[in-house]
């Protein structure tokens, strides 16, 4: 796994708006960071710090010792050039600042900025290198003196006796000589080191013991479920518990239980309940909760005790259910690096880690109120519905006080018998023997991520909008694509991209395929009322059973309208009414709990002189 994509010491994150630089992970919560303008130190909560800049990050990665002399001193050139504009800062300088530095430089003012803003996101004078080839230090060299190269790695580096870089340096320039030839520049020895796998040095020259307790972390039992986040089996249950409504604490049914699992720790990724049926919203929501923070959820739920595990998974290992079958799913996790793996037919152990996680679950639940138990002989004569007492958001909050305070602090045996937390911690912070792999990095945009994951359409653009399922879409963000022809057939139109929750399908998200950006497009007609895609199947269902009658938007949201009121009058009556209007309910819950939050900016205040301030005292009422 990349370097970039975890917290580790050396690290160059963002944290508060500005650039640091991991010195230490004491703890899964804590990391301890260097401002790279000031120098001060800081104690930082993990679920805070954000990552930067992919460019940024591929240049501070680079060994100081490893870069060229004559590139070292182009990036200190161009740290000299912007350096009048960096020392002004970005609320003091201004573009004619700008323009006479480029104009003494003899560059165009856009390379200017583009040094500034490379340098200001890391505050490192090696994010001006420029990009590295990937032939430095070994395409160029002449075929005799590259063997010579390797042959001294191998016969004098990699060895019990440990020679050192410089030694090997050394070593390789006495060899050239003997044999009449003109020696590597000793940065070129050190680049060639430096493509040499970590584990195979280690292993070469301080042994194998060695080798596999620096770079094996905690192992599970599953195939390459090696580390944190490796491996995450994820899958759907009905859960052994009746639940009740909100508003009259009757009986509406069991509800579903998607979770993921990491193989490596044991520990609980992410869940998602709901009352709908498993398919891929589930699925993918289950997988946003698993790779966002959980910090905002506890929050919510008054929840003290941490749950730090969080970031994209290498792997995600599921069954061949249909609903893990979709395109939706593989076109996620291909744009965020995931692999999608299915469980090999007639291997029913490969999903054992997640199945025997549902039994404890569910074992605990038949001590709960409404507890339908594991099968009718357990259940006997109990009566489940009488004594359902949890609603749903009830039922989400007592689960995860379960997985953070008690299934997550008790020993597990497939783990020699430790916590999953105290897995998770060893194998990223490290023991006194192992170096931890750090944590995560935070997915830097949210909202796209969980776009990515909710189920889309493809569909051609207007010039009255988009239409999907006969109901009409519109936005001015659109407007560019109108009528655009396919890339690959010009003679076909071409589709784009709609993500569409089908807990609420008022809005949907078009993907830009441009800037890979989502934006909200509501309905044409926004005094219509937010439905669901399930109501919304019902509805057009219903239109189907009259042959004459040919489905519109406004026959769709008068037949919906009917379907409620039958409903709202039946809830009294029938367990599915109460379910249903349930279901309605929690899908408001999670669109508002999903929704971006208003971000607060500090407005200076303004110079009043004085007088005493009364509220709204420029108001005029009529008489």
């Amino acid at each position: 796994m990349a370097n970039h994509d975890r917290l580790i010491p050396g690290q160059t994150v963002a944290w508060q708006g500005r650039s640091w630089i991991v010195l230490d992970l004491p703890a899964i919560d804590r990391a301890v960071l260097r401002d790279t303008a000031d120098g001060r130190t800081e104690s930082a909560p993990t679920v805070e710090i954000r990552p930067v800049a992919a460019a940024a990050e591929q240049t501070a990665r680079q060994d100081l010792m490893l870069i060229p002399d004559e590139d070292w001193n182009e990036a200190w050139r161009r740290y000299q050039v912007i350096q009048p504009l960096v020392e002004k800062g970005p609320y003091r300088r201004t573009a004619r600042d700008a323009e006479a530095v480029a104009k003494q430089a003899g560059k165009n003012v856009a390379t200017v900025y583009r040094w500034l803003s490379r340098y200001e996101e890391t505050g490192l004078v090696s994010s001006l290198l420029r990009p590295r080839r990937r032939d430095v230090g070994l395409s160029r060299l002449e075929p005799e003196v590259a063997k010579v190269l390797d042959e001294t790695i191998q016969t004098f580096y990699l060895t019990a006796q440990r020679h050192s870089p410089a030694e090997t340096c050394a070593e390789v320039q006495r060899r050239c000589i003997a044999a009449g030839l003109m020696p590597p520049h000793p940065n070129t020895v050190r680049i060639r080191i430096g493509h040499l796998s970590q584990k195979m040095q280690v292993a070469k020259r301080m042994g194998s013991k060695a080798a596999r307790e620096r770079f094996e972390p905690i192992k599970g039992k599953f195939p390459g479920a090696d580390y944190p986040l490796a491996v995450v089996q994820i899958d759907h249950t009905p859960v052994d518990l009746i639940l009740v409504d909100d508003e009259h604490r009757r009986p509406i049914g069991r509800p579903y239980l998607t979770l993921a699992i990491d193989v490596c720790t044991r520990m609980i990724a992410g869940f998602y309940i709901s009352l709908d049926p498993p398919g891929a919203l589930s699925a993918g929501l289950c997988i946003v909760n698993a790779v966002l923070p959980k910090d905002m959820t506890l929050a919510r739920m008054e929840i003290a005790t941490p749950w730090p595990i969080w970031g994209k998974m290498q792997k995600i290992h599921v069954d061949n259910a249909k609903e893990f079958r979709g395109a939706m799913l593989e076109r996620a996790c291909r744009e965020h690096g995931i692999i999608l793996e299915y469980r090999p037919k007639g291997t029913p152990n490969y999903g054992g880690h997640v199945e025997r996680a549902f039994r404890t679950f569910m074992s605990k639940t038949h001590g709960v109120s409404g507890t339908t138990f594991s099968n009718v002989q357990e259940k006997a004569d109990y009566d489940s519905e009488g004594k359902a007492a949890m609603t749903l958001a009830e039922f989400e909050r007592w689960f995860t006080i379960f997985v953070v305070e008690v299934y997550h602090q008790k020993a597990h045996k497939g783990i020699s018998k430790i916590p999953p937390i105290r897995a998770y911690e060893q194998a990223v912070c490290g023991t006194d023997g192992r170096p931890g792999i750090g944590l995560p990095m935070r997915v830097a945009d949210e909202q796209k991520f969980r776009l990515d994951f909710t189920p889309y359409v493809e569909r051609t653009i207007q010039e009255y909008g988009v239409v999907i399922d006969n109901i009409h879409y519109y936005s001015d963000v659109m407007r560019h694509w109108i009528h655009a022809r396919d890339p690959d057939n010009p003679k076909l139109k071409r589709k784009f991209v709609f993500a569409r929750d089908p807990r609420d399908i008022s809005v949907v998200y078009f993907l830009d395929p441009e800037s890979r950006i989502y934006s909200p497009v509501p309905y044409r007609d926004t005094t219509r009322p937010g439905i669901s895609l399930w109501e919304l199947n019902a509805a057009l269902k219903r239109l189907a059973e009259d042959e004459s009658v040919q489905p519109n938007e406004e026959l769709i949201f008068e037949g919906i309208r009917k379907m409620r009121e039958i409903e709202r009058q039946a809830v009294d009556k029938t367990k599915a009414a109460r379910r249903s209007m349930q279901r309605r309910k929690a899908w408001t819950g999670a669109r508002k709990a999903a929704a971006p939050e208003p971000v607060a900016t500090d407005i200076p205040a303004s110079d009043y002189p004085g007088g005493e301030v009364l509220p709204f005292d420029d108001i005029v009422e009529p008489e």
